[in-house]
């Protein structure tokens, strides 16, 4: 056999046995008379010692070994002289007798540690090495555990786990799709799912009651830290259910996640918080509730009380309250203005105040307001002395919130407010059913064509669809989505009329979305669901920036494979089979 065991395991207990390893060179380390190698697997790092006196042949054969050659040893366990109180292996080590070289490596790119010399594109292009690091295995490793945990809980509430599709329908509302040509039908495509949302919805029409899949989706959209062009879901949908159905047997499986993955006893219910209500005190949908500084709107206090003309002509003045952040110097204050004048942010600047020692309010626009008015602003604040008040202005209400939105979190992040191992979770509920979309010129769905309007909201429809709530539900976590549903319709009288309101003429519904209305005709069942974003949920748990690095094989910042270097072009041959009348000369 290759091994008797792996690197992680033999202890003090085990000196003295015989063993046979098999794993990579960590490193080699010559000591006088004494070589040193680091043999490292999936399961740990244990030392093996190779006597220049016992076995010079055997030693000089060890000081030839390279990083990252892969060996097999046979030895025997013995206590260390000097131990390693960081290794688990630390109080062992191997007196090696025997060595084979298995494959000799070539010199790694960069060095295979925690703290690695490589950056971000040479560890993507060479990823199958930087996943041998203890530090990106872990994430893969706390991947593994977060997916068998889901099977768990969802199977205790009887949940089957069904396959869907992965070559469908192209259904155009949402993001932009991937589509795959077909050989044996010219002409025509399939895609790749952007969920599986409708084949789930068919699944509770066949009376299935509970799905669930651990699943891809995909989706053809700009990149950011918490998107990859491929995805994985953790989809879920259930029958006769209500939306405080769903939000509790989710809301149980975060509980259950936390506590057997992070060891955290969550008992208290998340708070719950209309999208209104949201957007208002936070500007954003997804609010990091780990800290305060809300938003405080401003236009009673600072538009047409003093001669600046930036908030007389504003839709919208906020302002949030940096605590003990008076003592920000010029150079700092103008930091803050570079930051919030990004194109990424896109604001025409920043007004400040600062509460003096004595109470009194010293501003960036002392000249245009009497004192009066900035201790009205410091009292609706609630601003104290020492306290920074940081206020943005805009004529779009939504625009200008998601700005300030953008600065409350960057102070958050200065002031050491965002924890990673402190988590904050709620609801986000009462989602408004459309939003309007330039582009198109139309109301569009908000989440999607088939979510569930809230009871009370039906008869606006008719008069105005646009003040419609959903009965729709985000799950957020410090500041990121990590998951969100609907109750979906049903009835196939209301889902024709959210159709028409969407603008889809009968045709049209039924090109794209006659399979799930025929199939409603046979008796759908009240339903909803929700997807989680296992991504997601793993990076938070982990406490990264990215959701790549717990991907196994990420794409880059510009949707591409470095490694693989896909996209990439395919020969004429091939295209020509699909019918593509694409010209790869030109």
């Amino acid at each position: 056999m290759f091994r008797t065991n792996t690197c992680g395991e033999l202890r003090l207990a085990d000196a003295g046995k015989t063993v046979t390893l098999a794993g990579w060179v960590q490193r080699v380390r010559k000591m006088g008379g004494m070589t040193f190698v680091d043999l490292r697997d999936r399961y740990g790092i244990t030392q093996l010692v190779f006597n220049e006196e016992v076995n010079d042949a055997l030693c000089a054969r060890a000081n030839k070994l390279g990083r990252e050659d892969v060996i097999q040893i046979k030895g025997e366990v013995n206590e260390r002289e000097s131990k390693n109180k960081n290794l688990p292996t630390g109080e062992i080590e191997i007196i090696v007798s025997e060595l084979t070289v298995l494959n000799a490596s070539a010199t790694p790119p960069f060095t295979i540690e925690d703290n690695t010399d490589g950056g971000d594109d040479i560890r993507m292009k060479y990823r199958y090495l930087d996943l041998r690091r203890a530090c990106v295995r872990k994430n893969l490793e706390l991947r593994h555990q977060m997916t068998m945990e889901v099977r768990r809980y969802l199977d205790s509430k009887g949940f089957l786990e069904i396959e869907t599709p992965m070559l469908i329908g192209s259904t155009p509302e949402g993001a932009r799709d991937f589509v795959v040509p077909s050989r044996m039908n010219p002409g025509q495509f399939y895609a790749l799912p952007q969920s599986p949302q409708t084949l789930k919805q068919l699944l509770m029409v066949a009376g299935m009651d509970r799905y669930f899949q651990i699943v891809k989706c995909f989706r053809d959209e700009d990149l950011r830290a918490d998107r990859q062009p491929e995805f994985t879901q953790i989809d879920c949908e259930m029958s006769f259910v209500e939306q405080e159905d769903v939000i509790a047997l989710f809301e149980g499986m975060a509980k259950h996640l936390f506590r057997t993955i992070r060891g955290i006893e969550l008992t208290e219910p998340f708070p719950r918080m209309p999208w209104s209500e949201a957007m208002r005190l936070y500007g954003s949908d997804k609010p990091d509730t780990r800290f305060g500084m809300e938003f405080v709107e401003l236009m009673d206090v600072l538009k047409g009380t003093g001669e600046f003309s930036v908030f007389n002509d504003a839709s919208y003045i906020g302002g949030i309250c940096a605590p003990g952040c008076a003592s920000y110097t010029r150079k700092q204050l103008d930091q803050l203005t570079d930051f919030v004048k990004r194109s990424q942010i896109g604001a025409k600047g920043l007004v400040y105040a600062r509460v003096q020692e004595d109470g009194s309010v010293k501003s960036s626009v002392d000249k245009f307001y009497t004192q009066e008015v900035l201790l009205r602003l410091k009292e609706t604040m609630k601003a104290v002395p020492g306290d920074l008040i940081l206020i943005m202005s805009g004529e779009d209400v939504m625009k200008t919130r998601k700005q300030l939105c953008e600065l409350r979190l960057e102070m958050g992040s200065r002031l050491g407010l965002r924890d990673k191992n402190k988590f904050s979770l709620l609801w986000v509920v009462d989602f408004p059913m459309f939003e309007w979309s330039e582009e198109e010129g139309r109301l569009m769905a908000m989440h999607h064509p088939f979510t569930h309007p809230k009871d009370e909201d039906i008869p606006l429809l008719d008069s105005n669809p646009a003040a419609v709530r959903a009965d729709a539900y985000d799950m957020v976590c410090n500041g990121v989505e990590v998951g969100g549903g609907s109750i979906r319709i049903h009835d196939p009288e209301l889902q024709d009329k959210m159709f028409k309101i969407l603008g889809f003429t009968e045709e049209r519904a039924q090109e794209q979305f006659g399979f799930l209305m025929n199939a409603f005709k046979y008796g759908a069942p009240p339903h909803g669901g929700l997807a989680y974003g296992l991504d997601r949920w793993v990076s938070l748990f982990a406490g990264l920036d990215s959701i790549r690095d717990c991907i196994a094989f990420p794409k880059n910042n510009s949707g591409r494979d470095v490694m693989l270097d896909a996209p990439s072009y395919i020969d004429q041959k091939q295209l020509d089979e699909l019918n593509l009348a694409l010209d790869l000369k030109d």
